[in-house]
């Protein structure tokens, strides 16, 4: 039961096959095991690369075993078509096509399951590339806020140190109209006299403008920082809301990046480890000697070629005898005087109807 089911994988003809020895059986039931378990890796691979893209189980399952069957017909199909011919070199030639095909199909399935070996290693590589895609991601994003919120703390600086000049002016007021007291400055007399009180008016004035300056700038320092906060409260909504797309930075493409980023020799070597396993059938039958099965389906081809061959001559003879009699015969009838006179009288008859056809189309026209 289990050989047969091979032997269907192998694409050999099952009934030319019963009529070989054990040991031919085998060998064919082996090349088809291997085709079989191929497509079973093909399928494993596809449906693990297609889960990374879709994310639901059922879907990579259903579309991995189609892809699994598609690179069973395949390699069904490459392996089916190989000849055993009596020149080494015409089957390397038949074959090369099918072998550039085997690799192919080996790189396409040995990369998901790289993907799913290397899958922590990859994981490492994508946390650290997620890191630096969030700090370049900040700086870019700071870029749009930071020359706003600059501005504001300048704006800010600039109220402040209004407020600086304003009681450094005022504190020299006061400073002036005190001197003017103890008489130490000013006109030099001890005492409170009118030059005193128009500096202490000067100062008390000062002091009410500077005041008022303090809250006037306070709340517009107040309302800029406002601002500011509500700037970075936008900044941090923004890096928040972006922070998720680099998260689900995990598909198919990023993970074949970040395996590409990783040593290559050991993912050569189980690309090696596919590619023998995809071309083993083609090479086994490649390096095999002719066999049983192999002489015995070139003689019922050769049976086949040869009935067909003799059919085509038969049809070619049968045509080239009957375009000569055919011409013997109407070449005999041409020379009887009775069938010319007989082929002129009817034609007399033809054109006299046609010409009397004519004239009624005339007529009717007129």
């Amino acid at each position: 039961m289990l050989q047969s089911f091979f032997i269907l994988c192998s694409g050999a003809d099952s009934a030319i096959l019963k009529t070989c020895s054990e040991g031919e059986q085998n060998k064919y039931a082996g090349i088809g095991a291997t085709v079989f378990f191929t497509a079973v890796m093909a399928f494993i691979a596809s449906s693990y690369a297609l889960y990374t893209v879709f994310d639901n189980l059922i879907t990579a399952i259903f579309f991995g075993l189609i892809w699994g069957l598609l690179i069973f017909n395949l390699d069904r199909f490459i392996v089916s078509t190989i000849k055993k011919r009596n020149s080494f070199s015409n089957e390397l030639i038949q074959a090369t096509p099918r072998i550039i095909l085997a690799v192919i199909i080996a790189v396409v399935i040995s990369k998901p399951l790289e993907m799913k070996i290397f899958e922590k290693e990859i994981n490492q590589v994508l946390l650290e590339e997620k890191n630096e895609m969030t700090l370049a991601n900040k700086e870019q994003l700071a870029l749009q806020y930071t020359p706003a919120v600059e501005k504001l703390h300048q704006d800010i600086v600039a109220l402040k140190s209004e407020i600086a000049v304003k009681e450094a002016e005022t504190n020299a007021l006061y400073d002036t109209y005190i001197t003017e007291a103890e008489g130490t400055a000013g006109t030099l007399l001890l005492g409170k006299g009118p030059v005193y009180k128009e500096k202490r008016e000067k100062h008390d004035a000062a002091l009410t403008e500077l005041q008022q300056l303090k809250e006037t700038n306070s709340g517009k320092i107040l309302g800029i920082e406002t601002q500011i906060a509500g700037l970075n409260t936008e900044y941090a909504e923004v890096v928040k809301n972006s922070q998720p797309i680099i998260d689900g930075f995990d598909g198919l493409m990023a993970r074949i990046n970040a395996l590409d980023k990783l040593p290559w020799l050991p993912s050569f070597f189980i690309f090696l480890l596919f590619l023998a396993i995809e071309t083993s059938p083609i090479i086994a039958k490649l390096l095999a000697p002719k066999g049983e099965y192999d002489l015995k389906l070139e003689d019922e081809e050769s049976v086949l070629k040869t009935w067909v061959m003799q059919k085509v001559q038969q049809r070619e003879q049968v045509l080239s005898t009957d375009t000569a009699l055919n011409e013997k015969i109407y070449g005999e009838i041409a020379d009887e005087e009775a069938v010319y006179a007989y082929k002129k009288q009817k034609a007399e008859e033809l054109l006299k109807l046609q010409a009397d056809a004519f004239q009624d189309l005339q007529i009717k026209s007129l």
